[in-house]
């Protein structure tokens, strides 16, 4: 497997950098989930991918990734769409 090191902004992780691992296309994984045990139960730390845009580049093509942490704390699910959606009334 092949690892990338991503900078984390944000959140108890800023500023450090950390080997990722990617997935068959080369990016990291869009949400990077991390675990903080405590005494009433364990955290859960969500941090969102975010293309690295760095200036001078001409195609605007993204040369790496970044993670932001969210304090929401909201885990986005995949959805297939071939999947029937409940519509609201």
């Amino acid at each position: 497997m092949k690892t990338e090191n991503v900078v984390f902004v944000g959140g108890p992780l800023d500023g450090r950098t950390l080997p990722v691992l990617t997935g068959p296309t080369g990016q990291p994984p869009k949400q990077y989930k991390v675990p903080v045990p405590a005494a009433t139960g364990e955290t859960l730390l969500v941090y969102n991918r975010e293309p690295l845009l760095r200036p001078g580049s001409r195609l605007g093509m993204p040369r790496g990734w970044r993670y932001v942490y969210d304090p929401e704390g909201l885990v986005v699910r995949r959805r297939w769409p071939w999947q029937f959606r409940p519509k609201e009334a």
